[in-house]
């Protein structure tokens, strides 16, 4: 697509967030890609920047301003023509995000990232015909109703992993989160249309299906009446080039037998499992609404680890929640080193405006918040690291991402047990790797949350 001056719409994109906005962001730049605009890689001299926000919590939501406010100042200085806002913070603050970076030229909702090419071509053209111009400034769309397509992708992850979202929005009310307000009702997407999605990605060259959604065990429920996540599962497995399948965002409710037992047998679903709990207190669980007690989060963990050798348990907690005291905290250390989780993030409790929470009695002091998360944190780090001694002499199979680019003749790569980005690294030294390639690797000594390892073998 071409502007009016007969020259391409040179742009430039920024992608904040979680996994799932990575698929809106790859997702809307394939879009604009397809239109004919040219992707450069950083904005200084580029005629749009898209910036795909995250609006989760305060501190993303600040460092989503912050990159907006960066871009802000390359255009005050004549080195980028125009600012597009998308993503979550568009969506939550609306009008709100144009009163407070009021030079943005056009912001763009979650469920508008469909139209992003037409508004980036709006933007440049309204540009060089008038600065002045009065045209709309933001263009929100209502929930859909039905799970949108990601198809047709730009990814920005290296090409041998792939994040694959099977559903969009989420039902659950937990009392400290907007998600619901921002992504809406959950819709899970067909299953024939993941799978096409899935083959869509193996053929274009990865090896490492990562599935994501607010809530993935609750898959399927709402098309089919049933949840379908081994069933879904179960058709992924038989997908040929997909050798790692990882499973992200496992609510511990709808853990069902059936989804047990695909995780125990599977070919290529590797025995690693992200089950964010949030707290161990059955008095914060219903605080928080999370509609399952420890008791039974306790027999379920027991379940998984009965059934999956070598299952790598990922969880998140928070603390500071309204009306924590001290003895909660106190059961949370307490679970914390009794069922000893391989990977687990502790996050300060986050006052949301619109959430229940908000309205809660008892909101504790931000020092007393931080305090407790790095009490719970000590207590993870003994664990982790304990967990990354007891890896030394085994062999275990890597990923290989990148060359490490502190060391020659080194790679960085990642084991079953490590999700990229959020989890820890496996540095590998070898010869002749490539990203993408599997390798055996002997685990030689831990460093911290990472381990260090030689290539054993030839990599496949």
């Amino acid at each position: 697509m071409a502007s009016n001056d007969g020259k391409k719409n040179r742009f430039a994109f920024v992608s904040l967030g979680c996994p799932k906005n990575t698929v809106d962001s790859e997702r809307m730049l394939g879009q604009l890609v397809q239109a004919g605009h040219e992707l450069t890689a950083s904005p200084d001299g580029a005629d749009v920047v898209v910036v795909n926000t995250c609006g989760f919590i305060e501190p993303a939501r600040q460092e989503s301003l912050g990159v907006i406010r960066e871009m802000l100042e390359l255009k005050r200085q004549g080195r980028l023509g125009s600012v597009v806002v998308a993503g979550c913070l568009a969506e939550r603050q609306r009008d709100l995000l144009l009163q407070e970076v009021p030079e943005v030229d056009h912001i763009v909702g979650v469920f508008a990232r469909e139209e992003i090419a037409q508004v980036v071509q709006q933007v440049r053209d309204t540009r060089l015909l008038s600065r002045d111009a009065d045209v709309q400034r933001s263009l929100f769309r209502p929930a859909p109703i039905r799970a949108l397509d990601d198809t047709a992708r730009l990814r920005i992850t290296p090409r041998h992993y792939a994040y694959l979202k099977i559903s969009e929005g989420c039902d659950r009310t937990c009392t400290f989160c907007a998600i619901p307000m921002m992504r809406g009702k959950h819709l899970s997407k067909p299953l024939d249309e993941v799978i096409r999605e899935a083959k869509e990605l193996a053929d274009d060259g990865v090896r490492e299906l990562i599935l994501v959604a607010q809530d993935t065990t609750y898959y399927g429920l709402d098309l089919y009446g049933e949840v379908r996540l081994a069933s879904l599962l179960r058709q992924l497995d038989r997908i040929d080039g997909i050798e790692w399948i990882r499973l992200l965002y496992a609510y511990p409710m709808y853990f069902t037998d059936e989804l047990i037992d695909v995780l125990r047998h599977s070919q290529h679903i590797i025995p690693y499992l992200d089950m964010p709990l949030q707290h161990a207190s059955d008095r914060m669980l219903k605080r928080m609404q999370r509609r399952v007690t420890r008791a039974e989060t306790e027999e379920l963990l027991a379940r998984l680890r009965g059934a999956v050798p070598d299952l790598c348990l990922r969880t998140t907690f928070i603390t500071g929640f309204p009306g924590e005291s001290e003895s909660d905290v106190d059961e949370l250390e307490a679970f914390i080193r009794k069922h000893r989780f391989d990977r687990c993030g502790v996050f300060v409790y986050s006052r949301e405006p619109g959430t229940l929470a908000d309205r809660l009695p008892d909101h504790l002091p931000e020092v007393v918040k931080q305090a407790r998360r790095d009490r719970i944190m000590r207590a993870q780090q003994e664990v982790a690291f304990a967990r990354g001694v007891a890896q030394v002499g085994r062999e275990l199979e890597a990923i290989v991402d990148a060359p490490d680019p502190e060391f020659a003749g080194h790679f960085i790569g990642r084991t079953y047990a490590d999700a990229p980005e959020i989890d820890g690294v496996v540095r590998i030294k070898g010869k002749n790797l490539q990203p993408g390639d599997l390798v055996r690797v002997k685990i030689t000594a831990a460093d911290g949350y990472d381990l260090v390892g030689r290539a054993v073998g030839d990599p496949r």
